[in-house]
């Protein structure tokens, strides 16, 4: 369009700049603002190619605004907004004018623009608030008008000036004359002014002349400050023309001035107009001088004369003054070189000047206005660029004594010293370094009186045009002198804050200053700025010093603030500056927060800059790490620390930081100390950063957002700079830094709408990995906000009405809100959307972010490691400890979930709806999948009170809104695969909570809300079975039958009677639904009758699979009578067709997957349906044995074996081992078994696990667990732990022939030789006989024990293998968990000994001790009841074996006797036998005999342990469940062994249930183990009889008769008939 249509696109362009005005858009917010903008510099581009049609169309809005009738303070401020941007856009669009512009422009540029912009000029006056700032930029407008049109604006001046030479009116209009002060002037232009002028100024009238003399002195300033070049070559080349113009009009002028009050009218001009002659001025600086310039020299005594004081009359006093100012600020655009006379008259008169206008005792000022700073600013500085080293009256301004008035006249003198300095000659700033402690202190003063005096006073607006008189003069008469005073300060104040903006160095300069008090002196100064920073009630300040402190954080203010020690002081003084902001930003009292987040980006890009351009110099401090915080031990919580900030602790934090440094050599001290205590400000700086950026991530306002996550970016480049630095992972600084650049990708998103942000926003907050100081305390600051938002909307507007204050805070929060996203106030407004909005993000980020909270900092749980089969490093753990997944009730986390839940059912009348809809919905789609598990417990709760005691339903509207809020979260957060919820989602069952539900659901009756609740109820279940892999069950296929019980029951067919054809849509919908959740929940699961019934297991499984089947043939038949009615009527819709189909298809998988799951008790009901006589019915069944068939039904679960081999698959599944050695299963029911069980569960896992050559791994899952509970090595193995009796089981099923052989020839020695007939082997002196002796007795015993300790050590040749094994793995095992347990700098320093380091006794002392405990010395203590002995040795004997066995006991241990007396002498005989012992146990555990070699004699499973087995897990079922849901490692396991575990044993029923085909064998005691113990100890399972009958497979063995022995069972079908006769 822009290419063939021009015209209309321009004009397309410009009226969409007109509709997108604050005059018709109302209020402006950010995308308006970024909007209008964008349309203004379009406009300006187009208007450098179709210049006349933009500037045609921006008259035209102009004076349509113009025009315009407003009502209302809003509606006059938008209008204020509207003119403004049309005029700065013509200025814009003026200044680019292309110098080709034809005539007709002009023209058009005459006739319609330049009466709008007079219109401006002339009208705003006083009266208007906003005059001031239209009038600047209408100028503005006119000046670029001037630029390329000068002829027409002069035409206008020109014929205004010659109608009023003819005018006869005392009143006359004069503003077309004033056009004179705000035109663009050159040389050439000036003489016309001058020219033209001189020619008319005598026939004017009095009013006109005056309005002539002021405009002309006014454009003679626009030419020199805009063309100084021009004026500096007038001196240097007269110009003859410019000289007589200037002459004529100066003699016309002189004429004029009759009076003394005409004359001080017309000094200021005359004095101009001699300037503008250099010849003149060189002639009367003679003592001769020409008489035509008499009148010049008799004007300068004059003035001269007024300036000392003798003229006569103060009005001509004031006016030489002006004069002789204007004539010092026009002498310094002049070289000294190219005219020195002009400064000899300057010098004639600077000195009366300045003892006139810097007085303090009388400060200058015109009649009864107060001082005029602008004279005074103009003096001073035409001084200073005059001479710049006489300082005298810099002194005088800068006196603590001098009125406020000479303060800011300084100020604003050396502020444009410094933003103007267009001459070469003009001196710079640098001169006035030398008083930058005397400004510094200045600063100090008035910002403490500035911030003093405005708490008591209204918060005002400053105008930044209007001059230090006008301000305080217009409000002379409205406040008290105190109010003009703080009035005062505050203007002050602004001007210093803009010098710190203009030239920083200017108060940074410490000239022969140490570092300490250099970086003192830069604290307060940035300190000072910081205070101003919140200051709502000074906008204009606060803005100025945002841009000051901006300056100061850029690399060549940065060195200043300490040259000795740059960086250190730099993070003790920015970190302090940003800790202060955001503190404040966080606790939300600021306005306008936004921009405040803006500058605090641009201040961390400054930041960066300077760490990057020191990175060395970081690398080279001592004390960075310190100052950062790296390493140090601090608190978790952002709350720990609160810092009160006040100017004065401000100051004393940043400069404390100097004394640390004085002793380098401490350093180390001065970190520890800085670990030990409050946490370094660095850190505390970042952490509040972090808070801060959080919490703008929930503004309702975009650009908020968009800001706070590009800051991330800027935090992430820190930590990258700062790893670089230290040698350290980025990590270390920021644990989150992954997610934070995600969240710095994102802030591009800019034309993103709120809702989408928001979402994207939530989804990285759940991305969040590492709990943080930072994400911690803005969860629990965003939740304090919360809980009081929620207060007060639910209160909403009964608070409004019963609080007579709430009115009032009602309005300074919405005016808040404008500015911020913060509700700061006491009270909302929900007919403002922001109001609402902002508790939906501030509900979302909680959601998102509430995951992290609940991670903690303290080491994981217990540990089971996999068996040594690579290095240690590869080693995965496989258990983690169960910890509560509901959560400790009084967390803040736990807290803000039941608050969250309650709001499900928020019935508030204006927004309930609304708040139920967005807690359904962010609790569904973004809460962290961590917070999940304390979700579903508290659902379940929730629920389970809808119940009384006695299980009946508490029907009520509120519970029925839970129930389905409760459905549609449950069905979303299934639905929504979010990152990380396949972790989360099994660590708290969902069957209770499902149902309840259920049940609550089932009595709701069949009401239209009713179907429509059990329909998604359904779809649930659905969503449930298919996200099954990733849910935990403890009671899977109990759970499962139940809910098919229960929703078959909802399945309607026929027997819906509804008559409202929407009510048989939904019923049939119903049926549907119910269908597809009953095929997902039948898939894989074996029917489980309830318990107790009476019933035997295979009839019950039979009678349910017949009620379930007939269900669905009767289903299918009432899918095929509709179809066939349908058929007939042919009044069906097609829809109904398509839902019948599906309905039919869903039977017909129902059928399948029940069929598949259940082929041994279901076969026989269905094979006959083959046969029916019914077509239909033939064709399903073939339909449905078609399915089982593809899906892969196991017949085999018709053979005779199949209990057998169910059983055997129970075995493999409890001997499982995943790839990292762990073993599920096994290690569950070690962990939920009661103790009173555990001999048992021993007995049949060393049993079950040797059958399968995993004895190994078993020992070491058992025994790294033993060793990480114990505490010491002292009480390993001592407790009745399960890993005890199992070490005690395999001792003693593979140990007692190896104890036989080895005690057994020793004992009887002892028992039966004459030689210890009569010997006596009591040690304690209080047990000893009168007859016998304490030393002989200690021989006899050491005899003894040194006979048997020889002969155990010597047998280690004859030691088993079995047990080799068994102390190989715990020796391994000990090495392992020691290792761990060892710090990491023991690792670094030495790998190899720091087992031996941490403990001496190292840990093959575990082996020893445990084998002695358990193994060698109770066989010794009591070899009867080990079976070694036919009878009980005599009593003395035994006493002797018992002393012995104590001996042995504390050499295995490794320890010498202390607290038993009369055993101390044997000390040195145990001592002596340390190494001997080692050695022994060594050689037995240093090498595990290969799977091979070893004999598994127990490879003989009985009967008796599988039962017991079964029964043992059917008992715990429930537990294991529990257990492995918040223990497993999917990863690990790989494929659910539980669900593997929970089918099988649906399969076979409960232990009680008696099998219909083995009856005889569940009913015997099949818990005997001598058989096993026999054949071990006569090492039959070594003899080819008995490996030869086991091959047959037709003996068993189970239980024991009457008298205790064991049975066995002679299988006769194995044999054929044939292979017995040839036998026999």
């Amino acid at each position: 369009m822009a290419a063939h249509r021009p015209v209309e696109w321009v004009q397309a362009v410009v009226s969409r700049f007109d509709e997108q005005l604050p005059i018709k858009t109302g209020q402006q917010n950010t995308h308006t603002k970024v909007s209008t903008e964008h349309n203004k510099e379009c406009l300006i581009n187009i208007s450098k190619y179709k210049f006349s049609l933009v500037i045609s169309g921006l008259t035209t809005i102009l004076k349509n605004v113009n025009n315009m009738r407003i009502f209302g303070e809003a509606a006059e401020k938008n209008l204020y907004l509207s003119q403004l941007i049309i005029l700065d856009t013509l200025e814009k669009c003026l200044a680019g004018q292309p110098k080709d512009t034809m005539r007709l422009d002009e023209t058009m540029l005459v006739k319609q623009l330049l009466p709008e912009i007079c219109h401006f000029l002339h009208t705003c006056r006083e009266g208007n608030q906003h005059a001031a700032e239209l009038r600047n930029s209408a100028s503005g407008v006119l000046f670029s008008l001037s630029c390329n049109n000068f002829n027409a604006v002069f035409s206008r001046i020109s014929t205004r000036l010659q109608e009023l030479t003819v005018c006869s009116e005392d009143n006359i209009d004069v503003h077309d004359i004033e056009l004179l002060q705000y035109i663009n002037v050159d040389c050439a232009k000036l003489k016309r002014l001058l020219k033209e002028t001189a020619f008319k100024f005598k026939a004017l009238k009095k009013v006109a002349q005056l309005a002539v003399i002021n405009s002309l002195e006014k454009a003679f300033w626009n030419w020199v400050e805009n063309y100084p070049d021009e004026f500096t070559k007038l001196y240097q080349i007269p110009q003859t023309d410019m000289a007589e113009c200037a002459e004529k009009l100066f003699d016309l002028v002189d004429g004029f001035a009759e009076s003394t009050k005409r004359k001080a009218a017309v000094w200021p001009l005359q004095i101009i107009l001699l300037i503008l002659c250099p010849e003149i001025i060189q002639d009367i600086s003679k003592d001769v001088v020409d008489e035509n310039n008499m009148n010049k020299k008799l004007f300068l005594d004059s003035l001269r004369k007024a300036l000392a004081g003798h003229g006569g009359s103060r009005q001509l006093t004031e006016s030489a003054a002006i004069a002789c100012v204007k004539l010092c600020k026009a002498s310094t655009y002049i070289n000294w070189e190219d005219n020195s006379v002009i400064f000899l008259l300057v010098q004639s008169m600077v000195v009366d000047l300045k003892n006139l206008l810097f007085n303090p005792s009388k400060p200058f000022s015109r009649g009864s206005q107060p001082a005029d700073v602008d004279l005074m600013i103009d003096c001073l500085v035409s001084c200073f660029r005059i001479s710049p080293h006489n300082n005298q009256h810099f002194k005088i301004c800068l006196a603590q004594n001098s009125p406020s008035t000479f303060h800011y006249v300084l100020v604003n003198s050396l502020h444009r010293i410094i933003t103007n300095s267009a001459l070469d000659w003009w001196p710079k700033i640098d001169a006035v370094y030398c008083h930058s402690v005397e400004l510094r202190n200045m600063f100090g003063e008035t910002l403490h009186k500035a911030v003093q005096g405005c708490g008591t006073h209204p918060a005002i607006r400053m105008a930044p045009s209007l001059t230090f008189k006008e301000k305080v003069t217009s409000l002379k008469f409205k406040e008290k002198p105190t109010d003009l005073e703080t009035r005062s300060y505050k203007y002050l104040l602004l001007s210093m804050v803009k010098l710190i903006h203009a030239d920083p160095k200017l108060l940074l300069c410490n000239p022969r200053k140490q570092g300490p008090e250099t970086q003192g002196s830069t604290a307060e100064l940035i300190t000072g700025l910081v205070q101003l920073v919140p200051q709502s009630h000074m906008p204009e300040i606060a803005q100025e010093a945002m841009e000051a402190l901006l300056v100061l954080h850029q690399l060549d203010s940065i060195d200043l603030w300490n040259p000795d020690a740059p960086v250190e002081t730099f993070w003790e003084i920015s970190s302090q500056m940003l800790f202060y902001i955001c503190k404040k930003l966080t606790s939300h009292q600021m306005l306008s927060s936004t921009e405040i987040l803006k500058w605090l980006r641009e201040i961390l890009i400054c930041r960066n800059k300077f760490l990057l351009k020191n990175k060395q110099a970081d690398r080279s401090s001592c004390h960075l790490l310190f100052l950062y915080g790296v390493g140090c031990d601090v608190p978790a919580s952002g709350n720990t620390t609160q810092m009160s900030m006040d100017h004065e602790e401000i100051l004393r934090t940043c400069t404390s930081g100097t004394s640390l440094r004085k002793g380098k050599g401490n350093s180390s001290m001065d970190s520890a100390a800085g670990c030990s205590g409050t946490p370094p400000i660095c850190r505390q700086a970042q952490t509040k950063l972090e808070v801060a950026l959080y919490m703008f991530l929930w503004s309702p306002d975009t650009e908020a957002v968009l800001v706070a996550m590009s800051c991330f970016r800027h935090l992430c480049e820190e930590a990258d700079i700062r790893c670089g630095v230290d040698e350290v992972s980025v990590h270390n600084f920021l644990p989150n830094y992954n997610t934070f650049m995600e969240f710095a990708s994102v802030s591009n998103m800019m034309s993103t709408g709120r809702a989408a942000l928001q979402k994207r926003v939530m989804a990285l907050l759940r991305r969040i990995e590492h709990p943080t100081a930072g994400n911690t305390e803005a969860w629990e600051d965003t939740h304090a906000k919360w809980e009081q938002a929620t207060k007060l909307i639910l209160n909403y507007p009964k608070a409004k009405m019963e609080d007579g204050q709430a009115t009032e805070s009602l309005h300074k929060t919405i005016v808040k809100r404008r500015m911020s996203h913060v509700s700061g106030g006491g009270s909302i407004d929900l007919s403002d959307t922001d109001s609402l909005q902002e508790w939906i993000n501030m509900t979302g980020f909680l959601c998102a972010l509430g995951g992290v909270c609940l991670q903690q900092r303290s080491s994981s749980g217990l540990a089971t490691y996999s068996p040594p089969m690579g290095p240690v490093s590869e080693r995965k753990g496989s258990m983690i400890s169960v910890m509560s997944s509901e959560g400790n009730p009084d967390t803040p986390v736990s807290k803000f979930m039941d608050r969250l839940l309650s709001l499900m059912v928020c019935n508030h009348e204006k927004v309930g709806l609304q708040i139920r809809t967005n807690v359904k919905d962010l609790v569904g789609l973004e809460l962290s999948p961590a917070l999940y598990p304390m979700l579903f417990n508290k659902l379940k709760n929730t629920i389970s009170k809808f119940f009384d005691s006695q299980g009946q339903v508490l029907l009520t509207d509120t519970n029925t809104q839970f129930v389905e809020q409760t459905i549609a979260i449950m069905k979303n957060l299934l639905d929504n695969h979010t990152e990380g919820s396949s972790e989360h989602l099994g660590q708290a069952s969902i069957e209770t909570m499902m149902l309840n539900l259920v049940r609550y659901v089932r009595v709701l009756g069949n009401m239209v809300h009713a179907i429509q609740i059990k329909t998604k109820l359904c779809q649930l279940v659905e969503v449930m079975m298919a996200r099954r892999d990733d849910l935990s069950f403890c009671q899977e296929m109990k759970f499962r039958n139940k809910m098919v019980e229960y929703l078959t029951d909802w399945v309607m067919g026929t027997s819906n009677q509804a008559a409202d054809d929407d009510v048989k849509c939904l019923t049939r919908d119903l049926d549907q639904a119910s269908m597809e959740a009953v095929v997902s929940l039948l898939a894989g699961l074996p029917l489980q009758p309830e318990e107790g019934d009476g019933v035997e297991l295979m009839e019950a499984k039979s009678q349910l699979f017949l009620k379930y089947f007939t269900l669905f043939m009767n289903l299918l038949n009432d899918c095929s009578e509709v179809e066939d009615e349908n058929a007939q009527t042919g009044g069906r819709k097609r829809g109904m067709s398509r839902r019948l189909a599906s309905l039919r298809h869903c039977t017909v998988l129902a059928m399948s997957n029940l069929l598949n799951a259940n082929v041994d008790s279901g076969l026989m009901h269905s094979i006959g349906l083959g046969y029916h006589k019914d077509l239909q019915t033939r064709a399903t069944f073939m339909e449905v044995l078609t399915k089982i068939l593809q899906q892969g039904t196991e017949f085999d679960t018709l053979a005779e074996t199949v209990l057998a081999d169910r059983f055997e698959r129970l075995v493999e599944l409890v001997t499982m081992m995943g790839d990292q050695g762990e073993l599920p299963i096994a290690m569950a029911l070690a962990n939920v078994v009661p103790c009173s069980q555990w001999d048992e569960l021993a007995r049949v896992l060393v049993t079950l696990f040797d059958s399968r050559h995993l004895l190994y791994q078993l020992l070491w899952n058992m025994f790294s667990k033993e060793v990480e509970l114990a505490d010491s090595m002292q009480t390993l193995f001592r407790g009745n732990s399960l890993a005890s009796k199992i070490m005690t089981f395999c001792f003693k099923v593979y140990g007692a022939t190896y104890l036989q052989k080895l005690l057994d020839p020793l004992l009887r020695i002892v028992i039966t030789s004459s030689d210890w007939q009569h010997v006596s082997f009591e040690v304690d002196p209080t047990r000893l006989e009168p007859s016998e002796s304490l030393e002989e007795n200690q021989r006899n015993l050491l005899q003894m024990t040194e006979k048997f300790f020889h002969a155990i050590i010597s047998s280690s040749s004859e030691f088993p293998p079995q047990l080799r094994s068994v102390c190989h793995c715990l020796y391994q095992a000990t090495c392992h968990s020691l290792l761990t347990k060892a710090t990491v700098k023991e690792k670094k320093e030495n790998k190899k000994s720091v087992v031996s380091q941490r403990f001496p006794q190292n840990s093959i002392g575990a082996v020893g001790s445990a084998m002695f405990l358990r193994f060698i010395n109770p066989a010794i203590v009591s070899p009867y009841e080990a079976g070694i002995l036919d009878k009980k040795p005599p009593p003395r004997i035994e006493r002797g074996l018992k002393l012995m066995s104590k001996i042995l006991q504390s050499i295995a241990n490794h320890v010498l006797f202390t607290k038993e007396e009369h055993m101390r002498p044997f000390n040195d005989f145990v001592k002596s036998n340390f190494d001997l012992a080692r050695r022994f146990f060594l050689d037995i555990a240093s090498d595990c005999p290969t799977s091979d070699t070893v004999n598994h004699s127990l490879s003989f499973i009985s009967d008796g342990n599988v039962l017991a087995l079964h029964r043992l897990l059917w008992n715990n079922q429930e537990k294991i469940g529990q257990y492995l849901s918040s223990n497993r490692d999917h990863k690990a396991v790989g494929r659910r062994p539980f669900d593997k575990m929970a089918t099988l044993l649906a399969y076979l029923g409960p232990p009680e249930h008696k099998p219909v085909a083995d009856t005889h064998w569940s009913s015997l005691n099949l818990t005997s183990s001598k058989f096993e113990e026999f054949m071990t100890r006569h090492q039959v399972h070594e003899k080819e009889e008995f490996k030869a009958l086991k091959t047959l497979s037709i003996f068993y063995q189970a239980g024991t008769s009457k008298a205790g022995n064991p049975i066995f069972y002679y299988v006769a079908r194995s044999k054929t008939s044939e292979t017995f006769c040839g036998h026999l």
